[in-house]
């Protein structure tokens, strides 16, 4: 069962002041599932509350392919996802740009209605991608892909029913809802869900028991600005970080405050998480740990070749496995685009790979990837020597069109006192010298998405 069992009076899941046991959620979803049974799918408001958990199990309990939209999208946004999806129903609090009925989620309610297992073959989830090159395309995830991505994660990290698992993370993509909510309810491990990721609500989680705590990085980062609420971390068993790499100061604070950093996870909306690092391994802050049982990974340069596992060499990551996507939901084309001719999943991702099968992402293979004066090399990695300069708080590292180097390497920085030359003296000394920006602009702030990601192309655009 995707879900493991629903039977036991032990807590399952508490989003703020609100909360269900196992009986609760299972029999309050079960009303919602008598209701959409038979639907060809349904759309839920991703807000963090626990209508949403409710929802979610709903839809997986009777089978119903579930399309989770951001609780912040636009109207736009919002009406493109609903119509994309095919759903017929919304469930939740009818919403702008939402033309479905709307079925009320009420966790108060209680049904007893015992649904079938479905096939692991068939849809559990469809995720929208961010849209970051054209509108959101409906990622089609099904039941065995999810089981074996929470299944090799919890092999990964020890995650057992005795964990307390804590976040606050968005309850509309893999990170906060897959991880965060189904493995949770998979594994048997309570989930406190704290409506908001803030240091304050993470340190008081953990004075009630919380072991586990998942974030990205700018929550590890404020929780280490925060040295009271750091140190109350001091007693749990694991921190996950993922998203985006994990600063190394910030990895270090963690270190002193509570005694130990976060591990690392990589993966996307099409391929779930296929890389983590274990919580029996050492830390290496930077590198995203090894592939899940089930999953392989390879690196290919350019033209196809094979790119050597050398910890240095940088190509594009590929992977495959039983966490992989069924396909972009009507998109034949873009679905076939994204494999190889030989069944690997393009992630478009630069990564390095060592001889031990760790992993370290560099960034996007089509704005990270630099060849500066005949070397190739990835902003990811200048980022991260970037950060650990005390007077920069955020960087966007970036190629730009150079006459003589094909493209030199530039450096967006915010921070305080900034001084050019001596930050691309301190990448220098970490780094290979070819590495170094060549230039360093200093800007108030860095432009991002939706989902706070950097989009360097209006940088370059700009920079022009």
């Amino acid at each position: 069962m995707l879900l493991g069992s629903g039977t036991g009076d032990g807590p399952a899941v508490r989003v703020g002041d609100e909360g269900l046991d196992r009986e609760g959620l299972w029999s309050a979803a079960a009303a919602v599932a008598a209701r959409i049974a038979g639907a060809d799918a349904v759309a839920v408001h991703g807000e963090a509350s626990l209508r949403t958990v409710v929802a979610v199990v709903g839809g997986l309990l009777a089978g119903v392919p579930v399309v989770p939209v951001p609780s912040d999208s636009g109207m736009a946004e919002r009406r493109h996802i609903v119509r994309d999806s095919g759903a017929a129903l919304w469930l939740g609090e009818p919403q702008d740009g939402v033309e479905l009925p709307a079925v009320p989620v009420d966790p108060a309610e209680r049904s007893s209605t015992v649904f079938p297992e479905p096939s692991p073959e068939s849809t559990g989830l469809i995720l929208y991608t961010s849209g970051t090159t054209g509108p959101p395309k409906g990622v089609v995830i099904s039941r065995g892909a999810m089981a074996a991505c929470l299944d090799g994660l919890a092999d990964a990290w020890s995650w057992t029913p005795d964990d307390v698992l804590v976040h606050g993370l968005p309850l509309f993509h893999v990170h906060g809802l897959v991880l965060g909510v189904l493995g949770a309810l998979r594994v048997g491990s309570p989930l406190v869900h704290t409506v908001r990721p803030t240091p304050a609500a993470y340190a008081a989680s953990a004075k009630e028991g919380g072991t586990l705590f998942f974030g990205v990085p700018t929550v590890w980062s404020r929780i280490a600005r925060d040295p009271d609420s750091a140190r109350a971390l001091a007693g749990t068993r694991l921190l996950v970080s993922g998203s985006a790499p994990l600063p190394d100061p910030v990895a270090d604070d963690l270190r002193a405050l509570v005694g130990h950093s976060p591990v690392e996870r990589y993966g996307m909306t099409e391929s779930l998480i296929t890389v983590a690092a274990r919580a029996d391994a050492p830390r290496r802050t930077g590198w995203v740990g090894t592939a899940l049982p089930g999953v392989e990974s390879r690196l290919r340069g350019e033209h196809g070749e094979p790119v050597a596992s050398d910890g240095e060499s940088i190509g594009e990551l590929q992977v495959r496995g039983a966490t992989l996507f069924d396909g972009y939901l009507g998109l034949p084309e873009a679905t076939a685009a994204a494999w190889t001719d030989d069944g690997w999943f393009r992630t478009g991702d630069a990564a390095v790979l060592d001889g031990r099968g760790w992993h370290r992402i560099v960034g996007r293979m089509s704005v990270d990837m630099i060849k500066t004066g005949g070397y190739r090399v990835g902003a990811g990695e200048v980022e991260a020597a970037l950060l650990g300069h005390p007077s920069v708080r955020e960087a966007a590292v970036v190629g730009e069109p150079d006459d003589d180097l094909g493209q030199r390497i530039v450096a967006y920085l915010v921070g305080d006192g900034v001084e050019p030359a001596t930050v691309i003296d301190f990448v220098a000394a970490r780094l290979s010298v070819h590495k170094r920006p060549r230039e360093v602009r200093v800007v108030e702030a860095l432009p991002r998405n939706a989902m706070g990601k950097v989009q360097k192309k209006l940088l370059v655009d700009g920079g022009r």
